[in-house]
């Protein structure tokens, strides 16, 4: 492909800037931007972006008119966490015949948590001939590295993860969905007892096992709301969060499968007091016992990072849905993205 591959950034927040520039820097051409929030709307994408130059391309609140205005290859989906929440954004690019990405956790591998819903859009995707993806940091430091690992172990018993984020690094949805600033009392009516809301290891532990091609026989989840003892102030939700309510979730997802192996993951998302980091820390225990510990690891900008550099294997992928389980590993892209088409 000689022409730089066309993208429509929808989703231009905290996240989204990182997008707008990854994207301008790996050689994609910005053909439209879409968000609700009014203090974005209006403004031009570069500037958003932190770019030295405008692209000419205004954030609009109107997502079905940038589709029809714009001939894209391509949507970057960076917006909220659960399929239903995505799936008008989803449905959108697959009737126009544009190939999404999401960072939508559940997105990563939704097959049996919104199974309704994705082979919905399957069918259209196929009907279409486009791809619909999720990515983003699970990808890579819940999925693939994993699995790299793996292939130095001779027999494997269990897996076990821990990985955590600061929800202020997300914007209000994910805040939302992890319970931050609900008194426990609240959390356990609206978190805890909810069938409804997997948590994001949920869907990354069966990627693994579908990587693995382990038959799950059972999966249980567990969401505990995480508490500190002092007030801790919340820029994304705008309050302060008093002390003993909840600052986010962690939760504790086991799977257990016919083959033998266990997955036991614990996603801990919050909003961070002073002192507090990132972590993603994985035991693979067998023989040999295995253990890689990442330091404070930037996730937001990983996230990003590893969504735009599948933009080539998205493009290049069977239509439909397609989970990136059945994709090698993403790949570090030294020149424009279209180079690698």
């Amino acid at each position: 492909m000689n022409e730089k591959i066309r993208v429509i950034q929808y989703g231009c927040g905290k996240m989204g800037v990182y997008f707008l520039r990854y994207l301008y820097e790996k050689g994609a051409e910005i053909v439209g931007a879409i968000d609700i929030d009014p203090d974005l709307v209006g403004k031009d994408a570069g500037e958003v972006a932190g770019l030295d130059v405008k692209l000419n391309v205004p954030i609009s609140s109107d997502a079905e008119k940038v589709f029809a205005e714009c001939d894209a290859d391509v949507c970057v989906i960076a917006t909220q966490s659960l399929m239903p929440d995505v799936y008008d954004a989803f449905e959108l690019a697959a009737s126009h015949g544009v190939d999404a990405i999401s960072t939508c956790e559940e997105a990563f591998y939704p097959w049996t948590t919104s199974s309704l819903i994705t082979n919905k859009l399957d069918r259209l995707a196929k009907e279409n001939c486009c791809t619909l993806m999720g990515s983003g940091y699970q990808d890579v430091f819940w999925g693939h590295l994993i699995t790299t690992l793996a292939g130095a172990s001779h027999t494997i018993n269990k897996i076990q993860g821990i990985s955590s984020y600061n929800v202020e690094d997300y914007g209000i949805a994910l805040a939302e969905v992890h319970g931050a600033g609900l008194t426990l009392k609240e959390f356990d009516e609206q978190i805890a007892k909810s069938d409804s809301l997997p948590s994001f290891m949920w869907n990354a532990a069966e990627w693994l096992c579908a990587y693995f091609g382990w038959t799950i026989t059972s999966i249980e989840q567990e969401l505990i709301p995480t508490t500190h003892d002092e007030d801790i102030e919340s820029s994304t939700l705008g309050k302060t969060i008093p002390a003993g309510d909840a600052t986010g979730m962690n939760a504790v997802v086991t799977v257990k499968t016919s083959q033998g192996p266990i997955v036991v993951t614990e996603c801990i998302g919050q909003v961070y007091a002073e002192g507090e980091t990132d972590r993603n820390d994985w035991t693979i225990e067998g023989e040999p016992d295995t253990i890689v510990t990442i330091s404070q690891p930037a996730t937001v900008e990983l996230t990003c990072a590893t969504v735009v550099n599948r933009i080539p294997q998205l493009i290049n992928a069977p239509a439909g849905y397609y989970t990136t389980d059945k994709l090698g590993p993403p790949e570090y892209r030294t020149y424009p993205l279209h180079f690698y088409l």
